[in-house]
């Protein structure tokens, strides 16, 4: 190993990686492990292969741990670099000696997460150009160009009609009402657009995902195929079955998918009911009819491990679809949204010229 290597690089970042840099070291990471390199071995080769990035100071600093003896989820927790998912992970994983297979799902999720975040700031980015446009158009509509036909009507007091009145009124009204909405709507793109480029944003916006009606059921599949993968893992190391369940239940960050677990786990471990996996997790309402049955079926083949693996994968691809589908009807509804409020604009300036044509009339 090469002295820079040992004694560390310069300029260290802070913070938590971005997704696809968390990504790029678990599928690395893995592939050194698959081709029989040892872990802090190939922490080092893969620091020196990401010379120049964020990555390399990271796999230094862990390398030195773990060729001091921690384990790699301690190391990375050491870090401060990892989101906690990975480190709980990688923590189950490591004591159930499944971390090559658990690096390789964290580098799918984590690599999915960056296309997700990606795909929102195009899909989000157009539109809140567009508002910004509008928004300065507006401004200079309600402040600049209805003040002076105000002007006229006042001019005109004596002349108006009480139709006229009641336009003038309706073209202030409408002018206003489109100013703060595009203003608002203008806002909240752009903050959308800044939060999905850092790290911090984006775990604002998945923590707001999982409250939205449009997007919180997806995001309780992707925690429920989280924990799905961990016991599986965890029953594929050999582990018992109720302290697979808890090891596993430990890894979920989703309060509500934890309440309905928890009852699961402690029907598995009383002396009066002392229900199997399979018969837990089908009462705890978590999965599908079909795919508890499956569960049971699996159970009773022997084959617990791998039908809870093809589960975990169902729900992930399940929750990415869902994801895809509302950022796909972003653009769109934005540009709805636009098209309206080009109309208010118009008819904003266009009540005034009612009113004229009612007066003169």
């Amino acid at each position: 190993m090469s002295e820079t290597l040992k004694g560390g690089r310069e300029g260290r970042g802070t913070g938590t990686l971005p997704s696809s840099e968390v990504a790029a070291f678990c599928e690395g990471l893995a592939a050194m492990l698959a081709a029989g390199i040892q872990l802090d071995e190939g922490l080092g080769l893969l620091g020196e292969s990401a010379e120049g990035t964020p990555l390399a100071g990271v796999c230094d600093e862990l390398y030195g741990r773990v060729a001091g003896g921690e384990a790699l989820s301690d190391a990375m927790a050491a870090s401060g670099r990892f989101p906690e998912h990975a480190v709980s992970t990688l923590a189950v994983a490591g004591r159930a000696g499944r971390t090559e297979r658990a690096l390789r799902g964290l580098a799918d999720y984590y690599a999915e997460e960056s296309r997700v975040m990606d795909k929102l700031r195009t899909a989000v980015g157009y539109p809140a150009a567009l508002l910004c446009v509008m928004s300065v158009v507006l401004v200079f509509t309600v402040a600049v160009i209805l003040p002076v036909f105000i002007g006229v009507y006042e001019d005109m007091a004596g002349s108006l009609t009480a139709g006229s009145s009641l336009a003038v009124s309706a073209s202030i009204a409408v002018g206003w009402v489109a100013l703060v909405m595009v203003v608002l709507a203008t806002a909240a793109a752009l903050a959308g657009v800044a939060a999905s480029g850092s790290v911090r944003g984006q775990a604002a916006i998945v923590r707001l995902m999982g409250r939205l009606p449009v997007t919180g059921d997806a995001m309780r599949q992707l925690a429920l195929s989280r924990f799905l993968g961990t016991l599986s893992t965890c029953l594929a190391a050999g582990l018992n079955v109720d302290v697979a369940m808890g090891e596993a239940l430990g890894t979920v960050e989703s309060a509500e998918l934890r309440g309905e677990l928890e009852p699961a786990l402690a029907a598995m471990t009383s002396t009066e009911r002392g229900l199997g996996l399979a018969q837990a997790i089908a009462e705890s309402g978590v999965l599908e009819p079909t795919q508890a049955r499956m569960l049971s079926i699996g159970s009773r083949a022997g084959s617990t491990d791998a039908v809870l693996e093809r589960l975990s994968e169902a729900c992930f691809d399940g929750a990415v679809a869902r994801v895809d589908r509302v950022i796909d009807a972003t653009e769109p509804v934005l540009a709805a949204f636009l098209t309206v409020a080009v109309g208010a604009t118009l008819v904003s300036v266009m009540l005034p010229l009612i009113g004229i044509m009612g007066s003169v009339g």
